[in-house]
């Protein structure tokens, strides 16, 4: 099984391409050759016999996506995006990568189908920001998508896009909408929604931390892990269930800044909740004021999604993941 990863050079692409070469297989294919691209060169996972190819490219350049598809990967993963903030501050880049990229690559897709009936699984990490408010404190699977920032508008459109190539039969499309992904390894993004890794990850390193939002806000997160779980599931069961409905809202935990900031003193002390500043910031409180607090996937966990369930098992695993299990 040849399979693509764009975006493979950030925090779930490099995670993902690990787990394919620990795993071996995918949906009980042996995995033997990865294709792993970026705006900036892709790593090469250590220990995969297969073939890699990985190489510097921007799907928004024309021609650049053509060249992935060129390849005919089984499966496509679609990581690249501008994150919210920087979608935000940079209005043109955050349509021209997350959007114009995007329909770039399906239609690059498109052209091939046409020309010898390719039809890849393609699974494309959309958003739980395509939600806004108003909104109820627990969101349903068959709520209406009201985005009220640029990159949760872009990830609608895009969700649409996948729902209509997948219905003319150009690719077999899966949207999953991440949950913030929480706590994200090494040094902080762009994200606005960053500061919710940044209050436990730094302090668990014993360095400080900076919040900009009131201990109030409270948000929907699940960990690297079960982020990785999402993606390799979502390629590996039958789509056909979904139907025209082709994205889902992915499981996860809902906590408050001040119940985050409980279950890391309650694994690692006051010492660590001592080192959280707190330095308000109208831009960040404005962009995640709108954001959801909370959901029922059903459709999801249906399907065998699965992730944390407290937030306290989320900061367990970033210690079990990424600090040898010690702090």
């Amino acid at each position: 099984m040849h399979i693509a990863i764009i975006g493979a050079a950030g925090m779930i692409g490099r995670k993902l391409s690990e787990r394919l070469v620990a795993d071996g297989s995918l949906g009980g294919h042996a995995v033997n050759r990865l294709t792993l691209v970026d705006v900036i060169e892709p790593g090469r996972p250590a220990g995969f016999a297969g073939r890699v190819d990985a190489s510097a490219v921007d799907i928004s350049v024309p021609g650049q996506a053509a060249r992935i598809v060129g390849t005919r990967p089984d499966v496509i993963f679609h990581l690249a995006a501008i994150v919210s903030a920087e979608a935000e501050l940079d209005f043109e880049k955050g349509y021209g990568i997350n959007l114009e990229g995007t329909r770039a690559l399906f239609e690059a897709i498109r052209l091939a189908h046409l020309d010898d009936g390719y039809r890849p699984c393609v699974v494309f990490t959309s958003s739980i920001a395509v939600f806004g408010a108003p909104m109820p404190d627990v969101i349903p699977d068959d709520f209406n998508l009201t985005p009220l920032t640029s990159y949760g508008t872009q990830k609608a459109m895009s969700e649409l896009l996948l729902a209509d190539y997948t219905r003319r039969g150009f690719i077999d499309g899966i949207g999953i909408r991440l949950p913030t992904v929480c706590v994200r390894p090494g040094k902080p993004n762009k994200a606005a929604s960053g500061f919710f890794s940044g209050i436990i990850r730094e302090p668990l390193a014993g360095q400080p931390a900076i919040l900009p939002v009131p201990d109030t806000v409270r948000h929907w997160h699940a960990s690297p892990r079960s982020a990785i779980g999402f993606l390799i599931h979502a390629a590996s069961i039958d789509l056909q269930p979904l139907g025209a409905r082709r994205s889902l809202t992915m499981p996860g935990v809902s906590a408050s800044v001040g119940e985050q900031i409980e279950a890391l003193r309650s694994i690692a002390g006051e010492k660590a909740v001592s080192l959280i500043r707190r330095e308000p910031d109208e831009l960040v409180m404005k962009i995640v004021g709108g954001w959801a607090k909370a959901f029922a996937p059903e459709r999801a966990t249906s399907l065998g999604f699965v992730a944390e369930t407290t937030f306290e098992e989320i900061i367990r695993v970033h210690i079990e993941d990424e600090l040898g299990g010690r702090i």
